[in-house]
């Protein structure tokens, strides 16, 4: 055998050998070879059961499907290469010319221009529910309406629909229910217990948790699966494989960066409710937000993310002089890492919050020291007051 096709070869028995690790293996492959020509020839008609090409996602991947299927109790679960990515290919999957879905008013802003910028030259009409929906949603469903999308709370306004009364009103009309649950993630709201079809995580966020890492996971009951997993397949959507990888060893330490999260911001969001400035705390763990009940009866826990508003004197102001002095919070998209983060804007959407209108500062509490964040809050905040 010449030294050319020994080299191309070298090591491949090697490679196929089978070594027990507490982590999957990490494969770097488009082509994966088939046993046998019986199982090329099943693959061709759609019979194979086994994985015929990288993008039928490889074993990093599938370890993290399975443990998000575990997490969720779903019936299937498919990684994709972000959050957009994943809420883009659900509302393909379940929709087609001519149809109709209702998108609750509060949800992340590139899911509303998906919706209207890309969905609407297909022939899908989109309205918006209000953020506070519940069963009074069925004012709302037309003849065609085909889905309906929840994002609770809302990422940046924070509002709470009554998801098991929407659920119960698609189940009765033959409607896709689907929510973004990145927020609480599965840990603190199961979205399948409350009889959603369809739950989307920016994995970006909380599941990997350091900032580094695109992805998003789709996962569907038992009813919603296969056409999800035939419009992944049409796409050839998969995830990255090292991502995947990230995710899984980001997955195994969830509960506990997620309890952190959510002490320090009940602690920091504490603070700010009696601080002087503020008007406003907007936090579905507190009380004062008004569907603190839902929250209570509905949700296990909270998350690191919230919001607050200034009072009347400290609005229509440059904020500059706040938000640029702060030292410990980076100004920055996304949130779910370890990096406490701040953003701020106007929000036109409607809602019984009385905020709107007004600027929401919005914080990520990352694993900082709650006393530090509270001192660089304090000195940006007399920064602006003076």
């Amino acid at each position: 055998m010449h030294k050319n096709t020994r080299l191309v070869n070298a090591g491949a028995k090697e490679a196929l050998q089978s070594i027990k690790t507490i982590n999957p293996p990490l494969h770097r492959a488009s082509t994966v070879l088939f046993d046998s020509y019986e199982d090329m020839l099943k693959a061709n008609r759609g019979e194979f059961s086994g994985i015929n090409y990288g993008t039928s996602g490889l074993a990093a991947q599938k370890a993290f499907e399975a443990a998000m299927v575990e997490l969720e109790g779903a019936h299937g679960c498919k990684a994709l290469q972000s959050g957009i990515s994943a809420i883009a290919m659900v509302l393909m999957a379940f929709t087609r010319q001519g149809d109709h879905i209702l998108i609750c008013d509060n949800v992340y802003g590139p899911t509303r221009h998906f919706c209207t910028g890309f969905l609407t030259k297909y022939g899908v009409k989109t309205d918006f529910l209000p953020s506070s929906a519940g069963a009074d949603i069925a004012g709302f469903i037309q003849e065609n309406t085909r889905l309906i999308f929840m994002e609770s709370p809302g990422s940046n306004t924070f509002e709470i629909q009554d998801v098991p009364a929407i659920a119960e009103v698609c189940r009765d009309k033959g409607i896709v229910s689907v929510m973004d649950n990145t927020w609480a993630t599965p840990l603190y709201f199961n979205p399948f217990e409350h009889g959603v079809d369809v739950s989307i995580q920016s994995a970006t966020k909380y599941i990997t948790g350091h900032s580094d890492i695109l992805l998003g996971t789709v996962s569907t009951n038992e009813k919603c699966w296969d056409a999800f997993k035939q419009c992944c397949g049409l796409f050839e959507a998969f995830a990255a494989q090292e991502d995947c990888y990230q995710a899984l060893r980001g997955l195994r330490t969830l509960a506990v960066r997620l309890k952190h999260h959510e002490q320090a911001a009940l602690d920091v969001a504490g603070w700010l409710e009696g601080h002087e400035m503020v008007e406003s705390v907007i936090h579905p763990a507190f009380e004062s937000h008004p569907e603190h009940e839902l929250w209570k009866r509905d949700f296990k826990g909270s998350s690191g993310l919230f919001g607050f508003t200034l009072k009347e004197g400290f609005e229509d102001i440059d904020h500059a002089p706040f938000v640029d002095s702060l030292e410990l919070f980076g100004l920055g998209y996304s949130w779910g890492g370890y990096k406490s983060l701040i953003t701020g804007g106007k929000f036109r959407r409607s809602n019984h919050f009385g905020y709107e209108g007004k600027t929401i500062f919005r914080l990520n509490i990352g694993m900082e020291d709650v006393e530090d964040l509270k001192k660089d809050l304090a000195q940006g905040l007399e920064r602006l007051k003076n």
